[in-house]
């Protein structure tokens, strides 16, 4: 039974790996610091609360990644640090790019450090597809060029990546791994994101303001893949600092999108448009040649089954 710290536990994603960390067996300690934006403090209050009542033996504390005072004793002891804190969105990190800095690279720093100092076994830690820009040939791979951010968000992730890559030479028998994550939906998603936020217009029968000419691509990946691909990487990463695309490798347009979820709502979605918002990338679109040969990890969720998921929680919630 190992000891996993995951910081952002309570968020999105971090709720879903927590809670599949503590069903397998693992001890699960939470770090999160319950800010309100970009996802919403009740949202992580009612994570919380679940996972508490589901997972009585998940521990979780109130604080934040770049307070050291406040982390070093919750990684002390720990196997494993699941680092998923951090300020997501793109078009928020234009109003506060400091914000985003400080959190998103010196919190990054300051849990990897610790990590090192407690002699954490794994370190794994949430990066992101914005990395890879427009110029970056798609598919993306992992060692193609990731040198245009087009956001102070992507600028942040990739920051904190070549961070961790310096900071991981004091301990290079120890895995260090970036998961870049490609467009992550599902259950508990961040209200503002595509899926659910076109899925809760639909079905209350409001517009969906749908960005661009429907052209835009994304890489929609069903949150219960990555985190199998956050335990493939516990379980399997290697030693050393490594990069890992976790995506469905299925690009899909908008408008096909909005078409596919008054499908699955059974709804004819009302669209409206309008202009694409300044650091929105034209596509998406995930090599995972790499996570699946070393990690042995690859997407199983197709998207019309993964919305279902999505309509079903909306309804439900």
């Amino acid at each position: 039974m190992a000891l996993v710290v995951v910081t952002g536990g309570v968020g999105f994603i971090g709720y879903h790996v927590t809670r599949a960390l503590a069903m397998r067996g693992d001890r699960v300690v939470v770090a999160d610091d319950f800010s309100d934006a970009p996802y919403p403090r009740a949202s992580k209050r009612k994570n919380a609360a679940d996972l508490m009542t589901q997972l009585p033996g998940v521990r979780i504390v109130e604080a934040c990644v770049t307070d050291r005072e406040a982390m070093a004793p919750l990684i002390t002891g720990a196997n494993v640090v699941v680092h998923l804190a951090g300020l997501a969105g793109v078009r928020p990190s234009f109003a506060d790019p400091a914000r985003y800095a400080r959190v998103n690279v010196e919190g990054t720093a300051v849990v990897q450090d610790l990590a090192l100092k407690a002699g954490v076994q794994r370190f794994l830690f949430a990066s992101s597809s914005s990395v890879y820009g427009n110029t970056t040939p798609l598919p993306a791979r992992e060692d193609a060029p990731a040198v245009d951010p087009q956001s102070p968000y992507a600028a942040t992730k990739r920051a904190a990546e070549l961070a961790a890559l310096a900071l991981s030479r004091k301990a290079p028998s120890m895995p260090c791994t970036a998961l870049r994550f490609f467009t992550v939906y599902g259950p508990r998603q961040r209200p503002e994101m595509a899926i659910t936020l076109f899925t809760r217009a639909a079905i209350e029968g409001r517009p969906i303001v749908m960005f661009g000419d429907g052209s835009m691509r994304r890489d929609f990946t069903h949150v219960d893949d990555i985190v199998r691909g956050v335990i493939a990487t516990i379980d399997g990463a290697q030693s050393g600092f490594r990069e890992y695309n976790l995506g469905s490798g299925t690009p899909v347009r908008l408008d096909f999108l909005v078409e596919l979820i008054g499908r699955t709502a059974g709804v004819r979605p009302d669209v409206r448009r309008d202009s694409v918002p300044l650091g929105d990338v034209n596509a998406t679109f995930a090599d995972i040649t790499r996570a699946r040969d070393e990690l042995k990890w690859q997407p199983r969720v197709p998207l019309e089954e993964g919305l279902r998921t999505v309509v079903d929680w909306v309804r439900a919630s």
